[in-house]
């Protein structure tokens, strides 16, 4: 069974780290996706129901906060685990089962992401001798 991580980023940068990231859960049948915005990243979360989605906060067309609110809300996607990743200090308090299941502040460690990321979808990293 693939998993589906969706990454939702404008900055072609950022999108290109977290691939790099999480490219070592491939071999576990993970399957990395990228969206450029809030919109597309909404819309690409509703066609593909990924496992994790992965959000910045600030992004044209819809802001990472709405995206996460209309992902929560949708009962398709309730297996969808959300992570907002942001630079930002304050977060606004969501209503239970509005906001991410998580926050992490960039800059993000990429080992500590890979990590959170294999427990997440449930794939045991290998750990070298």
């Amino acid at each position: 069974m693939s998993r589906r991580i969706l990454i939702v980023d404008d900055e072609n940068f950022v999108r290109r780290l977290l691939q790099h990231t999480l490219e070592e859960l491939a071999p576990s049948g993970v399957e990395i996706h990228f969206a450029e915005d809030g919109g597309a990243g909404l819309a690409r979360a509703q066609a593909l129901r990924p496992d994790l989605v992965l959000l910045d906060v600030m992004m044209p067309v819809m802001n990472g906060i709405d995206v996460c609110r209309a992902i929560r809300r949708d009962p398709n996607l309730a297996g969808t685990y959300v992570m907002i990743l942001t630079a930002k200090g304050n977060i606004p308090d969501m209503p239970p089962g509005e906001g991410p299941h998580e926050f992490l502040t960039k800059p993000f460690d990429p080992d500590l992401l890979l990590e959170r990321a294999a427990e997440l979808l449930g794939i045991p990293l290998d750990v070298a001798p």
